[in-house]
């Protein structure tokens, strides 16, 4: 592992960075991006720095999810797989600050601040947009880590498409995606089914409970889960200009753990978890002409979106618990096997009127409101049982390029919260062109409004022997941030390369963090305290005095055959934060939990067609951690993974008909954690694991009717 270390160090020292795994740099002079300024730019011209996961490297990669997909492809990205969520951090903070997108639109799945990536469906990714930093005006309170946008693919060039991707691996796992998707004049519709299951799996049966270790314990690494979702798209054009969509999604996630009542408490539950996601939206898009130009570039969107996202005990014992009858708590209410009781439900209300218009004199102008409105239920972890909050916000961005080899960018967001008032967050972004080179620098500032479950949600998370008593704050005040980034970057037609440094500084940051239990607000109830014992430890939700996250993203690209590239990414992270201690009168120096210094990644990805209707490919990858540091329960051991991926496209059959076959080895070396329960792991990989896909994809080409030669074509993928 040093030794791979070293080399990625050498090599990125020598050549800096590429675009975190945009893999063919050929196919990357053409990429064009979106996240970053809301406008289209080639990718070596984007103003605002922007990582790619191109099309290609998701094919030969194979991930089975988005976390694998993330954690695989980019050296940013670190995950903890678990029950709640998926415990995501980029640059040193977590799920909270960073914002993931849809096609431009915000995933709702939050279950204790961390996002069910379970929404998202592998087999439907066109690429992967990647923003580090609040470095757009277009974005709020959630991206000030960074901005992940996934785009996903497009199906209009097709009058008629069924497709269908079925993987299996390991631990049973599978995987399953299908598609429908035809369109009749002026209406398209896609809709997409996707599953997700797996056994789970056990590293170890160690767990360290009641001051003791017990070597039998029942409790698994990953729990076994299933998870499914349909999804529909619909698109009407009513004219050229003015185009309608509406979308909807639902969706649901069961996670069995163990229940066997012949084994201590410790290491088995009485209940499983349930997760009910479901979501619609609408919206049209108007397309004008240009200023004096003559052309039909300047446009404006409406969109309206609801989320919902519930949580829920599925008993599998009788089991006694406080309960809220008739507005009054009472105690010891059973619970019998086979009942489902909610837990938290929220509600979500986006609005957002968008304008992008393109002036003269190389000038471009983004500009649009929002409205948010966030609703909780939670009727046994909220003091009244609910709570809500909302926020507006006006945003205007401004791209000049007055000078062929200069770009700026620059942008105010005016943000309105229904319980802390307005704050103003300027942003701008220069970029200078030098041939093949692009120097980039960025400064924006960030303003969050603590969350409704920060400020009010409270609940006992048992781990092993320790107890810990979570509470919401509803002293907390705003976290701001100043984010700065600097870029250089080469890109030519075989070799890319390009280094980041960043430093993000935040006031008033929020974590939850380990406080006396005489700090426990008054008025609390007997139901949060556990089971009387006095184990148990108390954690609030508070604002630390500062913290900052710092580091460098380094990644190049060579591609020295047509038929091969070879990339390897490194990035360096560390932090501080300091916290007033009351009891002392001091600063204490605490851990931004889940950060490791050193992480990286890669790949060769060889390709050659071996005759006309057969493609191979053999993807060789790699990626590793060094230590990450947790205030409780230890640390995460360091770790390096070996994956191969070999995929075989079987050509077409009238031009109509698609396969392909995918074959694969992760974690080759047989790398398996065994740290015991509860501590924290390095990685949650079972070991060595093999898996294999088969797809199969019938599309019709959609007609288009032309003017020039009054005759019908058709347009192929």
């Amino acid at each position: 592992m040093k030794q791979l270390l070293s080399l990625i160090l050498a090599m990125s020292t020598c050549a800096c960075h590429t675009y975190a795994q945009s893999t063919e740099p050929s196919d990357t002079l053409r990429e064009v991006v979106v996240t970053g300024t809301g406008t289209r730019h080639l990718l070596k011209d984007a103003p605002v720095h922007t990582e790619v996961i191109s099309r290609r490297m998701l094919d030969s990669y194979g991930g089975k999810s988005i976390e694998d997909i993330l954690g695989g492809l980019t050296a940013s990205f670190a995950f903890s797989e678990g029950d709640m969520g998926s415990q995501m951090q980029l640059g040193g903070l977590g799920n909270s600050y960073i914002l993931i997108l849809i096609d431009g639109k915000r995933i709702h799945g939050d279950v204790g601040g961390e996002n069910d990536l379970g929404l998202i469906d592998p087999h439907n990714i066109e690429r992967i947009e990647i923003v580090k930093g609040a470095q757009s005006a277009l974005y709020g309170s959630d991206a000030m880590a960074g901005v992940i946008n996934i785009i996903t693919k497009r199906r209009d060039k097709e009058s008629l498409t069924i497709e269908n991707t079925t993987r299996y691996g390991s631990y049973n796992d599978l995987r399953q995606h299908n598609g429908f998707g035809f369109s009749i004049g002026r209406l398209s519709s896609y809709t997409n089914f996707q599953l997700q299951h797996t056994d789970g799996w056990q590293n170890t049966a160690d767990e360290w409970t009641e001051a003791t270790v017990v070597h039998d314990s029942r409790n698994k690494t990953v729990n076994r889960y299933t998870n499914w979702q349909l999804a529909e798209r619909l698109d009407y054009s009513l004219s050229r200009d003015l185009t309608f969509h509406a979308d909807g999604t639902y969706y649901i996630k069961n996670i069995s753990r163990p229940t066997d009542g012949n084994y201590p408490s410790c290491d088995v539950y009485t209940y499983n978890l349930m997760y009910n996601n479901a979501s619609a939206g609408a919206g049209a898009k108007w397309t004008l002409p240009d200023a004096g130009l003559g052309r039909n570039r300047n446009y404006v969107t409406l969109d309206v979106d609801w989320n919902k996202h519930a949580y829920y005990y599925r008993y599998t014992h009788r089991t006694y618990e406080d309960a809220y009858i008739d507005g009054n708590l009472e105690h010891g209410i059973p619970f019998y096997p086979g009942q489902r009781r909610l837990q938290s439900d929220q509600h979500r209300l986006m609005a957002e009127l968008k304008g992008v218009f393109y002036l003269p004199l190389s000038n471009t102008i983004n500009t649009g409101l929002e409205y948010r409105y966030d609703y909780l239920n939670a009727p046994m972890r909220t003091e009244s049982g609910h709570a809500s909050d909302w926020t507006g916000a006006l945003y205007l961005q401004d791209e000049f390029d007055f000078i062929p080899w200069l770009n700026v960018t620059a942008g105010i967001r005016l943000v309105d919260n229904g319980s802390y008032g307005m704050r103003l967050c300027p942003k701008v972004s220069t970029m200078l062109s030098a041939g093949d080179w692009r120097f980039r620098l960025g400064w924006s500032q960030g303003f969050k409004t603590p969350t409704v479950k920060e400020l009010h949600y409270r609940y006992l998370h048992v781990m092993g022997s320790s107890t810990f008593f979570n509470i919401g704050n509803t002293s907390l005040r705003p976290q701001t941030s100043n984010y700065t980034s600097a870029n250089i970057e080469y890109r030519g037609s075989r070799f890319t390369a390009s280094a980041t440094a960043y430093l993000n500084s935040l006031d008033h940051m929020i974590a939850l963090v380990n406080v006396p239990v005489g700090e426990i607000p008054a008025g609390i109830t007997t139901a949060y305290l556990g089971d009387g014992s006095g184990n148990v430890q108390a954690r609030m939700y508070k604002n630390m005095e500062d913290a900052r996250t710092y580091g460098i993203d380094l990644n190049l690209s060579y591609q020295p055959l047509s038929e091969l590239t070879l990339t390897a990414a490194y990035s360096y992270l560390n932090t501080d934060a300091h916290q007033y201690n009351a009891t002392h009168d001091r600063l204490d120096k605490v851990i931004i939990d889940g950060t490791a210094h050193h992480k990286w990644s890669a790949s060769a990805l060889w390709q050659h067609r071996l005759t006309k209707t057969y493609r191979l490919g053999i993807n060789l990858s790699t990626r590793g951690s060094s230590l990450r540091y947790y205030q409780n329960n230890g640390n995460g051991s360091p770790f390096q993974i070996w994956r191969i991926n070999t995929t075989h496209e079987l050509g077409r059959t009238n031009r109509k008909l698609s396969y392909k076959l995918e074959a694969g080895v992760d974690n080759i070396f047989n790398y398996v954690d065994r740290t015991m329960h509860p501590y924290h792991l390095g990685t949650t990989s079972a070991g060595t694991t093999i898996y294999a896909s088969f797809a199969i994809r019938f599309q019709q080409g959609k007609k288009i009717n032309t003017n020039i030669k009054k005759q019908t074509t058709y347009e192929e993928d």
